[in-house]
């Protein structure tokens, strides 16, 4: 479901959980999923509320490091949609470093991670900083996620584009682009 629907089913959820204790699997995925539909119904402020809550209660709770993380995630892209690209960024490296910490480099959720941190990078202008990121992990996204993999090539497309818009990208640079491209 997207937009308005989403939100609807949102508060749906929510209304019927609400009442279950923090601790109870349903009250946190009625959460996720209210702060998911507020999103997807462009009410960010309402999303952004929804998700500082449930990081903080998440928090409070103890619950396991890999539920934090998709936490984290999800509370960097209602900074990013509200135009806090900072703090979306500063969000995204919490998440890849606790992804690195929990699961090692060669993992599915590190490599997403790092895309998404590549990306915020990427909206501040610290394009050199996405450009070794990517670098770094499309040779590991290649091997473990497969070379037609989406994220795979969401990646491989971002770096093209990482080098395209240096101003001081070498003929040489835009070869390597291209040739990231057709690999």
């Amino acid at each position: 479901y997207h937009g308005v629907v989403a939100g609807a089913l949102g508060w749906a959820c929510w209304r019927t959980y609400v009442a279950r204790p923090e601790t109870d699997w349903a009250h946190g995925l009625a959460m996720t999923q209210l702060g998911n539909g507020l999103h997807d119904a462009a009410n960010h402020e309402d999303a952004l509320s929804v998700r500082e809550t449930q990081l903080s209660m998440r928090r409070r709770l103890g619950v396991p490091e890999q539920n934090m993380l998709v936490t984290q995630g999800n509370l960097a892209r209602t900074l990013r949609a509200l135009g806090r690209l900072e703090e979306a960024m500063r969000m995204r490296q919490d998440v890849y470093f606790g992804y690195v910490k929990l699961c090692g480099e060669e993992h599915g959720e590190t490599i997403r991670a790092a895309l998404n941190l590549g990306v915020a990078l990427h909206g501040l202008d610290r394009l050199k900083e996405a450009k070794a990121l990517l670098r770094k992990t499309i040779p590991v996204a290649r091997r473990i996620l497969g070379a037609n993999n989406s994220i795979t090539l969401t990646m491989k497309m971002n770096y093209a584009q990482e080098i395209y818009q240096d101003d001081c990208a070498t003929i040489d640079d835009l070869r390597e682009a291209v040739t990231t491209l057709e690999d």
